[in-house]
């Protein structure tokens, strides 16, 4: 069986929003384009979270997805980055579909529902993983899923199913392992399978 994470088995560290060209831009969206890798779980009129959103690579996307009626919340730790999404959001024409939120280093500190919360290379950044699954857990709708996908070259292979394992010992069912999303992926829910 596998072990849980312990509390304090996160790295803590950052990507500085310095550093946000490299997260934003025309070269990856040809590896990681954000419709491929998470329009199958968004819908029109959604409420979706964009969980450490940086400068905003899949937020203006996911906004365009759920249309006039759905909304995204960025959160990210740091204001540069969501100013960074603000003024992208604006030029796209989806700033009204858009909220943002900066969380605190040890908490998310969000008191809203969600269809779906993205984690796209963020989970290991976070100094408490395990506190950060157990307060999203909260932030889901009955059928809302969440995707969590974590870089090779900074998580092992032995770190990612961990982080699994202690997803299910809080509660969470894995609902399968999906391939090409750009890195060691997962999608669990509340839900129970059948």
């Amino acid at each position: 069986m596998k072990q849980p994470l312990n509390e304090n088995k996160g790295s803590g560290h950052v990507c500085p929003h310095q550093f946000g060209f490299m997260l934003d831009n025309w070269f990856r969206r040809m590896f990681q384009h954000p419709k491929k890798i998470v329009g199958a779980y968004i819908k029109p009129d959604d409420t979706v979270i964009d969980m450490g959103c940086g400068p905003g690579f899949f937020t203006i996307d996911m906004a365009k997805m759920v249309g006039k009626k759905g909304k995204v919340i960025a959160v990210d730790l740091q204001e540069h980055m969501l100013q960074k999404v603000k003024k992208k959001a604006m030029r796209h024409g989806v700033i009204d579909r858009i909220a943002f939120h900066q969380c605190g280093s040890d908490s998310i500190g969000l008191d809203q529902k969600a269809n779906f919360i993205l984690c796209y290379y963020m989970v290991h950044e976070t100094p408490n993983p395990r506190a950060l699954l157990q307060e999203m857990k909260g932030m889901l709708n009955e059928d809302a899923k969440v995707l969590i996908v974590e870089p090779k070259f900074h998580v092992s292979k032995q770190a990612f199913e961990s982080m699994v394992a202690d997803a299910e010992a809080i509660g969470f069912q894995t609902h399968e392992f999906p391939k090409k999303k750009g890195g060691r992926s997962v999608v669990i829910s509340n839900e129970k399978r059948m």
